[in-house]
Order: C-alpha cells, then sequence, then structure tokens
C-alpha cells in the first residue's frame, strides 16, 4: 500500500499527476518529467534530512499510483499532501493509504498531529476528509493555524488527526474485530 519514495516511479507517478482533474490539487507542482524527477530526488533528500516524511501509494499489485507526504513538519505536527491518480479515484485508496500512512506516522516515527489543508472548492477531498473518522474540522479549534493557512484570503478548511484520536479509532477497529471473532467460535 505504502512504498519509501524511488526516483524509478517518476514516469508512471508523473502521468499520473498530469491529469487536469489531478494537477490542480498537487502540492509539488511539475511541469515537465524532467522537473517531476528533479522534485523528486529533492524529496527523497528532504527525508533524509528530517524535513518530510513521503511515500508512494500502490494499488495492491504494488503498482504506484499516487503519493502521500507530511510537509512542514514542526512540534511533532506536519501538514499532509495527498494526490491519487484519476483512474483509481473512487476506489477506497485513498482512506487505505492515509491509514497506513497514520499508522506509521504516530506509532513508529512519534508524530502527535496532522493537519490537513483543503481547498474549500476541492469537494472530492473535502468529503474524503469527513469521510474519516479520526479527523476532525479545526477551523476553530485552531484558530491560529486557521489564520496563517488563510492569510491571504479565506481559501482553506483546516482539518486536524491527532495520534489521540487515531489511537482510540485503532483500538475501537481491533476491540471490533476481536468481539466479531468471538462471536463467530
Amino acid at each position: 500500500m505504502l512504498k519509501k519514495r524511488d526516483v524509478h516511479d517518476s514516469h508512471v507517478l508523473y502521468e499520473l499527476m498530469t491529469h487536469p482533474e489531478v494537477f490542480p490539487f498537487v502540492r509539488q507542482k511539475a511541469y515537465s518529467y524532467e522537473e517531476f524527477v528533479f522534485l523528486t530526488k529533492q524529496t527523497i533528500e528532504a527525508e533524509e534530512r528530517g524535513e518530510l516524511i513521503s511515500r508512494t501509494i500502490t494499488d495492491e499489485w504494488g503498482n504506484p499510483i499516487g503519493t502521500i507526504n507530511l510537509y512542514d513538519i514542526d512540534q511533532q505536527a506536519g501538514f499532509l499532501g495527498t494526490w491519487i491518480g484519476k483512474p483509481y479515484h473512487g476506489k477506497g485508496y485513498n482512506a487505505l493509504a492515509k491509514e497506513a500512512f497514520f499508522q506509521e506516522l504516530f506509532f513508529e516515527l512519534d508524530i502527535q498531529a496532522v493537519f490537513m489543508r483543503i481547498r474549500k472548492v476541492n469537494v472530492r477531498s473535502l468529503k474524503a476528509a469527513e469521510k474519516l473518522p479520526y479527523a476532525t474540522l479545526a477551523n476553530e479549534s485552531r484558530p491560529a493555524i486557521y489564520a496563517q493557512i488563510n492569510e491571504k484570503e479565506e481559501v482553506y478548511d483546516l482539518y486536524e488527526v491527532s495520534k489521540d484520536l487515531f489511537t482510540l479509532y485503532v483500538l475501537r477497529q481491533y476491540h471490533d474485530t476481536a468481539d466479531e471473532q468471538a462471536m463467530e467460535a
């Protein structure tokens, strides 16, 4: 589902990223294949320096289908950036990728909070965030961050995934599965 970024995936990812329904919502835009390769190399180097965390999202056969990243890491928190290629929209990959990424961030890398800055016009991403049972709208609960991301004009909604809320979600999933198995036995 997730793997470390690799320059060898660049051709496939570049083709997926340039789709007109995907490209406007990509944070690191590349206007040529060569620029995409350069940005990928920069991303890998930035991760080695601890500035961000970046993974390639794969389908069930290991084919690259998008990326998921934690940018602007500061005080054990950062901003999420995710995009998935158009052919894979609506197939459940977004939620699966986020859950796997949050597992790694919170339980292996000691991140405490993940923020999602979503354009108010990006209906697809807003709906995806609202479907996540562990994400909360943080426009009012994090007013300083909300003001910062909307410094020039009110363009974004702010969502937060805290380690505590995600942990409760994981525990609930575990207990629900254990209860189902006990009932079947």
